[in-house]
């Protein structure tokens, strides 16, 4: 009798967490896909270590939007809707197949242009407004532990490592923090078409991102197809500045729940 009870036990055991992975992964590919911050290309707007769910209603649903692209069934996109110009966007790399967070610039059919670090979309300038220096401290970040990049290069650890901060307003009215670095090759580029059923994306870290200014084939993102869409990046819930979630002192608070702008 104890025996069997034993095993009616594990069955259930069992059960539950079955019960529960399912859930969780229907819950995952229906409604909101987990994501980290990795790395600096967002600055200001994300940080390394910031923790947010990926709302994946906002486009509807593609064979990438199930875990590993498994949802081969899915032909093109069901429920789909355009997103909107300004929006950050978790995407999957057209070419290796990593996700990928970024803003979005350019829709189909617009062209899109950076002259002296400042955008042009469709020959219209995207205004930027000095908007202070954004300061953070030179030392290893995330899990990772990458050094962040500074336009006073070479500071020492533990030292202030500073950025110049604008505002930038796109076309549509949509306005977020951008940063500057340094002058870089991809502060003048020619001017990209986007093709129909593409879009065109860069980091608010602008001399820190790897984006559509730079092609696929010489490491870069390039033009990404409206299938590789996964969602809209809304609000951060969790931010840590860390190695690990575990360590309570380096989190950061005043990020909880803010909204992504």
């Amino acid at each position: 009798m104890a025996r069997a009870e034993k095993k009616e036990g594990v069955f259930e055991t069992v059960k539950t967490v079955v019960y529960a992975l399912l859930i969780a992964g229907i819950f995952r590919t229906l409604f909101f896909q987990p994501f980290w911050i990795p790395s600096g290309s967002m600055k200001d707007t994300l940080l390394v270590g910031d923790f947010l769910f990926v709302n994946k209603m906002a486009y509807g649903y593609s064979e990438n939007s199930c875990p590993f692209s498994m949802c081969k069934f899915i032909d093109g996109r069901w429920f789909g809707s355009e997103p909107e110009m300004g929006d950050v966007v978790v995407f999957r790399h057209p070419v290796t197949g990593s996700d990928f967070i970024k803003r979005l610039i350019g829709l189909p059919g617009d062209t899109v242009q950076v002259r002296d670090g400042v955008l042009f979309i469709n020959g219209e300038e995207a205004p930027q407004v000095p908007d202070g220096t954004f300061v953070e401290t030179f030392e290893k970040q995330g899990p990772v532990g990458n050094l962040p990049q500074c336009a006073n290069a070479g500071v020492g650890l533990g030292a202030d490592c500073l950025k110049e901060k604008f505002i930038e307003t796109l076309p549509n009215g949509v306005s977020h923090s951008i940063l500057n670095i340094r002058d870089s090759r991809l502060d003048n580029t020619p001017v990209y078409t986007v093709p129909e059923g593409q879009y065109f994306f860069m980091g608010d870290n602008r001399d820190n991102s790897t984006d559509s200014r730079v092609s696929p084939s010489a490491m870069g993102v390039g033009f990404v197809p409206y299938e590789n869409l996964i969602g809209r990046a809304d609000r951060v819930m969790f931010s840590s500045a860390g190695r690990s979630m575990f360590f309570f002192w380096t989190w950061r608070p005043d990020r909880f729940f803010e909204k992504i702008e």
